[in-house]
Order: structure tokens, then C-alpha cells, then sequence
């Protein structure tokens, strides 16, 4: 019962979040994927700047990306890293690496996903909540969660996965929220 007061207490306080089953507009899947490996190991303003500065230069296509050179991606900002890992996305997007992945349970998208360059268990997480608008993801490998949970809740971040438990099937939702809440 206490889980559901947290919840009701943060959609008071910041609104519905954008997953089921409350409607969120969705991106491209590439473009969400592409933007979360832009996003590792930064800050959310830096991730921003610098996708911006991407898109500014490339249309978010996996066909548009590969045509670009590998100089063009650098100035915007990107890791010679990265560049490569957007590259590999690209090309495994074209040869239909990201279809019919809604209809995939979420271990399944997990095994797809994960043998690209540059997409690792949080890049994964931040796709099946932010791209496919999954419901229960509870990231626990996020710093920014971790941060918040200990902050709000004193948890730590071995007790952050049986935390979560009590709030399924609206972890993602409570992520969302503790993110909100440390801003």
C-alpha cells in the first residue's frame, strides 16, 4: 500500500509518465537508440547538445547516417567510439535489426540488441522504456536512479532491484518519477 502513496504523491507532484498506460508520443526506433548511446556516461544536458548537433548535421536515418563520413560525426561532438557504434546500428538497423521488435518480450529484445557495438544493458533499459514506452523496466544500473532512491529513500544500490519488486508492474514509471524528483 505505501508503494501506491509514492506513486499517487509523484503524479501529483509531476504528472502521468510516459508509459502504459498513459499515451507518450514515440520516436523512431533508431533515432531513441541512437540517442541513448550518444547519452552514455553524460550528463542529460551534454547528451542533448550533442544529439542536436548530430541531427543538425544527419537526418536521424540509418541510411543517412552511413553516407555521412566518419569526420562529420566526430564534429558533432561524438567519441570515435560512438561514431563507430552509431555506424554498426546503422547498418544492422538496415538489415532489420530493429523490426518487429514491439511484439518482442523484453529478454528477447535484450538478446537482439545487445551484439551491437556500443549497446549495452543500460542503453537496452533506456530503449524498452523510453523507445518501446515499457511500463515495468527498472534500471537499476542507472546512476541517476541510484542517486535518487538513496536520496528519497535511503536504499542502496544492492537493495535497489528487491526495492523495485514492490512496485511491478510500474517500475518504470517509478524510475521516471525518482528522476524527476532529483532534478
Amino acid at each position: 500500500m505505501f508503494e501506491h502513496l509514492i506513486l499517487a504523491e509523484f503524479y501529483r507532484r509531476f504528472g502521468p509518465a510516459p508509459f502504459l498506460p498513459h499515451v507518450a508520443p514515440r520516436e523512431e526506433p533508431f533515432k531513441v537508440l541512437a540517442e541513448s548511446i550518444v547519452a552514455q556516461q553524460l550528463s542529460g544536458k551534454a547528451a542533448a547538445a550533442i544529439s542536436a548537433r548530430l541531427w543538425s548535421k544527419v537526418e536521424p536515418h540509418p541510411e543517412a547516417l552511413l553516407q555521412v563520413p566518419l569526420a562529420l560525426l566526430r564534429q558533432a561532438g561524438l567519441s570515435h567510439a560512438k561514431a563507430q557504434a552509431l555506424r554498426d546500428l546503422a547498418a544492422r538497423s538496415l538489415e532489420g535489426l530493429l523490426d518487429g521488435l514491439d511484439s518482442l518480450e523484453d529478454e528477447a529484445v535484450k538478446e537482439r540488441l545487445l551484439p551491437v557495438q556500443g549497446i549495452g544493458p543500460w542503453t537496452v533499459d533506456m530503449f524498452l522504456m523510453f523507445g518501446l514506452r515499457r511500463p515495468d523496466v527498472w534500471p537499476v544500473g542507472d546512476l541517476g536512479l541510484r542517486r535518487a532512491a538513496q536520496a528519497l529513500f535511503g536504499v542502496e544500490a544492492l537493495a535497489l532491484p528487491a526495492f523495485g519488486e514492490a512496485f511491478r508492474p510500474y517500475r518504470s514509471h517509478l524510475a521516471w518519477y525518482l528522476w524527476r524528483a532529483l532534478d
